[in-house]
């Protein structure tokens, strides 16, 4: 199992008229922390585009809003791959307040397409190197 732990706090533009975070911005938040893991471990959305020519768009996101985000509040994205990908990956993800509650949760489905053909393939060898060393017992 691989986790990765980033932060973001909630700017003003973020928020709707209650001063929560907008619900629609999650799906950003869930980004920066799977681009972040990646980064983590060496790798970046775009080196594995120009340098790999694999594209990862997403399939599906799951959410539960448990409680807001508000404005000025520091965030921390906690991002877990739980199995090394194979056709897809999966993203889980636990987003907490600055006292440690639980703010939002779920997953992220992403596949792996090729830039050249447009067509999905495999999880690409270099990342699988990169992550399987965080799964061996």
């Amino acid at each position: 199992m691989l986790s990765s732990t980033t932060t973001h706090r909630v700017r003003y533009g973020e928020t709707d008229q209650m001063g929560y975070l907008y619900y629609g911005r999650y799906a950003m938040l869930y980004e920066i922390g799977r681009v972040e893991m990646l980064r983590d471990i060496g790798l970046s959305y775009a080196s594995m585009e120009a340098e790999h020519g694999v594209m990862m768009p997403v399939m599906s996101l799951n959410q539960r809003f448990v409680r807001p985000g508000r404005y000025d509040e520091l965030l921390t994205i906690e991002t877990t791959l739980r199995r090394l990908p194979v056709d897809t990956i999966t993203f889980h993800v636990e987003i907490r307040n600055e006292k440690g509650k639980l703010v939002n949760g779920g997953s992220v489905k992403l596949c792996f397409v090729e830039v050249a053909s447009g067509r999905t393939t495999a999880a690409p060898d270099y990342l699988l190197e990169k992550l399987r060393p965080h799964f061996e017992d």
